[in-house]
Order: structure tokens, then C-alpha cells, then sequence
């Protein structure tokens, strides 16, 4: 099948099990939700009156025990963003994925924000793919990821990813076991005296080890050719990269980009002769790296 970015994410959800979507519609993403309504009468897909309505519709149906999305663009994620940093404390019970559609050149937006910078605030994974098979393949693994670091994952696209289309493969739908809700209010209520706990658990065993995750999970890989130049870059930077430099550069392109891969950057900086960054919007990979101590 051919299918864009928007058409790829939607079926990933279908084949990740999904049980509920909600949005609220913003160009690049509309179709997104729009594909899973049309598609896959297995999902229930619902237009939400705001952003913040649509989160907090599946951060419950998460909790209640089914693996649930939301999708909107990325101005929509600051309506929604006080049920996003509030979830973040709290982990979830089935996973949960919101789907944020930043938009590089403003083709049809007020600004240009780079919603990684949420994932770095909330301290929430983030996962980025580069084509419609990444958008399947990365929002199944998404789910993976939210389970089992317990955690809400952000899956950031941009224009080009969304409306680009590209051969993709099928599978078929992963039936996903309901998981029993049991009543947890020092997980699920955050007010100070639960929230302060559970901040630190999310510093102190929950990054560390999704950062132990980052270095080693099939999302970021390095590719060796030619190492006079080396490249990190991600989502559609990746592509337009290849299709500039090919074999003459090597590459690490970053797809679970929250937290960050610091062995994977050292390990390539050490091995290549010069060290560039490419990436849409904010030097989000560019100031970690620098601040690492990295000359790029």
C-alpha cells in the first residue's frame, strides 16, 4: 500500500490494538483521526470540542485499562497541557499515546513551535518517525514503550511526514487484553503530598531508564559510509539529508528523541571527522549535544 504519514499513524494505532481516539482537528493532523473513523469501525474516534478535552477523555480511558491516542497539531498540545503535565506524574495503565503535528514554514498555522520541547518540560517519551512505515511501525512501539516505562509518549510529526506518502506493509490488528483498573489514589490523585513521590520516581528510576532504552532501542540507529562527515538528524530532516549527501556522510538518525541517546552521540562523535546537526524548527539535539561538550 501507499499511504501518508497521517493514513500510517492511523493504521499503526489500529494494529497497536487501540481502543479509543480523540481529537480535535488542525491541519497537518485532521487525518489522522479522520482515517481511524473511516477505517477501522473497531476504534472508537472521537472529534473533542478542544484539545484539552480530547486528553483528558483518553488519559481516563487509559487509566480504566485500554490503550488509548489523541491527536491534534501542535499549538493544540498548549490547550492541553495541563492534563499532559499532571498524566505525566501520574503513568498510566493501558498505554497512552498523543499524537502532536508540528508544522515547520507555517503553511497553515500561526506559529511554529517545536513541541519536543514539551516532551524535555514534562519529562514524557518522545518518539519521531521519518515515513508512513515508521509511522506504523513507531506508533506500535509507542504503546510498547508507555507500558512499559508507565509513562505518556508523545509521537511528533511534522508537515512533510504527515502529507508525504510512501510503501508501507500491513499486519494485522494486536488484540490487546484489557487491564483491570484498580483504585490507586496515591497514582492517580496529585495532589502535593502524592505528586512529591511520584516526581521523584519519575527522576530517579523512570528517566534513567528510558534512557538506558534510548541508547539501545531499534528507534535511533548509526549508519556508517563515508565518515569524514557525520549527521545527526530526524524525522523528514533524515530524509532530505540522504537524498543531499547519500553515502558521502554517515548518519545517526534519532527516532525516540526524549531522553535523549548521550552514548549513542559520544560513540559517533568519536568516530567521525566533523559533526553536523540537521533538524526542523528549535536546535533541540544541537544544544544537548553541545552541552555534552560535543564540537558539532
Amino acid at each position: 500500500m501507499i499511504l501518508t504519514g497521517n493514513e500510517g499513524i492511523a493504521r499503526g494505532a489500529y494494529e497497536a490494538g487501540v481502543v479509543i481516539a480523540s481529537g480535535y482537528p488542525g491541519t497537518p493532523s485532521t487525518e489522522i483521526l479522520e482515517n481511524i473513523g473511516q477505517r477501522y469501525p473497531e476504534v472508537r474516534a472521537d472529534w473533542a470540542p478542544n484539545e484539552k478535552v480530547a486528553l483528558e477523555e483518553v488519559c481516563g480511558s487509559a487509566i480504566g485499562g485500554v490503550r488509548s491516542m489523541c491527536t491534534m497539531k501542535h499549538v493544540g498540545l498548549n490547550v492541553a497541557a495541563d492534563p499532559l503535565f499532571t498524566i505525566a506524574y501520574e503513568g498510566i495503565n493501558a498505554g497512552l499515546v498523543i499524537v502532536v503535528a508540528d508544522e515547520p514554514g507555517m503553511p497553515s498555522s500561526q506559529n511554529e513551535q517545536d513541541n519536543r520541547l514539551y516532551a524535555n518540560h514534562a519529562k514524557v517519551a518522545l518518539v519521531e518517525p521519518a515515513d508512513s512505515q515508521e509511522c506504523i511501525d513507531y506508533m506500535k512501539e509507542a504503546f510498547e514503550i508507555s507500558e512499559k516505562f508507565d509513562t505518556v509518549v508523545l509521537l511528533r510529526v511534522t508537515t512533510r511526514v504527515c502529507h508525504s506518502k510512501s510503501l508501507v506493509e500491513f499486519n494485522e490488528r494486536q488484540e490487546v487484553p484489557y487491564k483491570e483498573y484498580v483504585k490507586n489514589p496515591q497514582k492517580y490523585i496529585m495532589v502535593p503530598a502524592h505528586a512529591r513521590p511520584k516526581h521523584q520516581e519519575m527522576e530517579e528510576k523512570r528517566i534513567p531508564a528510558m534512557r538506558e532504552y534510548s541508547n539501545n532501542t531499534f528507534l535511533n540507529r548509526i549508519e556508517y559510509h563515508d565518515k569524514k562527515i557525520g549527521i545527526i538528524t530526524n524525522g523528514m530532516a533524515y530524509n532530505h539529508a540522504r537524498s543531499v549527501f547519500g553515502d558521502n556522510a554517515s548518519y545517526l538518525k534519532v527516532g525516540f528523541s526524549y531522553p535523549l541517546p548521550d552514548k549513542m552521540f559520544k560513540e559517533f562523535a568519536e568516530n567521525v571527522d566533523k559533526l553536523y546537526v540537521i533538524e526542523e524548527n528549535e536546535p533541540y539535539m544541537e544544544t544537548y549535544i553541545k552541552a555534552m561538550g560535543i564540537d558539532c
